[in-house]
Order: C-alpha cells, then structure tokens, then sequence
C-alpha cells in the first residue's frame, strides 16, 4: 500500500503566511481506509463558514485532569463535539458501542480493559469509529501494537490540545496519523518484525475451547459441554499452546489476551 506524508494543518481559522515548519507539527499518512460515513462539510454562509455537522468525539483516560484538559479542547473546537467521556476501558467500549462516535481519543493504560483491548474490540465488531490514541508511552513496540491493531493515530501525551484537535480532524477525515518522534521508533519496529501479524490462526473448535478455558472450565467440562472426549479437547489445547509459544492453560489464556484473541 502506497502512503504520502503531508503535513496536517487546523480545520479553521485564517491562513496564516507561509514560514517553516515547526518540530510540532503532525504528519499524517494517507491511506486508503474509508472516511466516516458523514464527514464534516463546510458551507459557506455570507464572509464566514459555517460547520453543518462536527466530527463526535469520546475522551477515555483515567486521570481526571488530562481528560477534562483534552475535553475542554475539543468542546473549545467549532468542528469537534464532545459527546462521552470513559475513565476505564470498559466504560469507554460501551460508549463506543452506544454512541458511535466518529472519533474515539484513548489513552493506552485504562483500567478494566487497556487501550489494545479497546481498539481490538472496536475493529472486531466492525464499528465505525476511528480510535486515536494518547498515551504517554512512545516505545517503538507499543506505538506498531496499537497501529497494526487498528489505532488510526498515535500522539505522546506531550502533545499540545491544539496538536491532538487537529489530529481528531485528521483521524475523522480517513487519515492516519502518527507524531513525528514517534515514527523512526515505529519504522524501526516494522523493519525488525517483517512486519509479521502476531496472531496465530487458530480453528473454530480451538477459539470455543479457548473461551471456556478463560472461564475456567475444565477438560472433561468442556467435552460435555461440545461433545468432544475429554483427550480429543486435551489435544485441541496442546496445538494451542504450540501455536501461543506456552505450556499450560493459565500461560495460553494469558497470552491469547494479550494478543487480542479474548476480550
């Protein structure tokens, strides 16, 4: 897939004259992901313009004041509406769930169900919002984790409200967007995994015994359950584990969570 960098410019106010670029200023990728369904138009009205529908956003972090400064930013934004705020995952994935905001703004570490879990839930279901997150973790791997699970963008926490609102416009628009100290770390990360996808492909009957395993189910459970012998179930979970890289079933629903295979 072909992508162009560009520089994201704010969706209002005057033009200013032209100088050189700040170290702050977002790049964005353009991809060929699909737009919201209703995107923000501006119509002209007399010398000013007016915005007929603004881009709804839902904040999600678990500190009450980063997430009432990133609120008041997108309320303060003519073409942003605030419609959610979440302070754990689960809150937020409900939300999502509910409202359908065009944009989501997530921080990464969320109480109950972290930031990958929501994104992972998000794409999976098929919604339609774009979920950009804000977290104060740049690690390479951590940024390539949230991109390659759906995040439409990434931004440090030390971006400034102006930065992230801009990035909300961008994400809404079918952009990806990702802050420029954060790219070599992700080209680095893309180049040292080969850009390999991490989840194994498992079968129908190895995600049903999956799920019973996390509720804790035992192997003789299961087959009554599915109708399968105790020893039939038993070598289900073995090819499992060599798929997940562990040797019992605490390890596999541990890492089948973290890979995004169980909410």
């Amino acid at each position: 897939m072909g992508v162009e960098l560009r520089r994201a410019t704010a969706a209002h106010g005057p033009a200013s004259p032209p100088g050189p670029p700040s170290a702050a200023e977002l790049l964005t990728i353009e991809t060929d992901r699909p737009a919201p369904e209703n995107p923000r138009s501006v119509e002209p009205r007399g010398t000013s313009e007016v915005v007929s529908q603004r881009v709804s956003v839902l904040v999600a972090d678990d500190h009450p004041l980063f997430r009432d400064g990133i609120s008041r930013a997108v309320r303060e934004r003519p073409d942003l509406e605030l419609i959610a705020e979440a302070a754990d995952g689960r809150q937020a994935l409900e939300l999502i769930r509910s409202l359908r905001p065009d944009v989501a703004v997530v921080d990464l570490s969320l109480p109950g169900l972290d930031g990958i879990g929501v994104i992972n839930a998000v794409r999976r279901d098929g919604l339609p919002t774009r979920v950009l997150v804000l977290s104060a973790a740049i690690d390479g791997a951590i940024v390539h984790k949230a991109v390659s699970t759906g995040a439409a963008g990434y931004l440090s926490k030390s971006a400034s409200r102006p930065e992230v609102c801009d990035a909300v416009a961008a994400v809404a628009r079918g952009e990806l967007v990702l802050e420029p100290a954060l790219q070599a770390g992700l080209l680095a990360e893309v180049q040292a995994r080969g850009v390999q996808d991490e989840r194994p492909v498992l079968t129908a009957r190895e995600r049903e015994i999956l799920a019973l395993m996390a509720e804790g189910m035992s192997a003789p459970a299961m087959g009554e359950r599915l109708y399968l012998s105790p020893a039939t179930v038993k070598t289900h979970m073995s090819h499992m584990y060599e798929k997940l890289g562990v040797s019992d079933r605490a390890a596999c629903v541990a890492e089948a969570m973290r890979r995004g295979l169980l909410e």
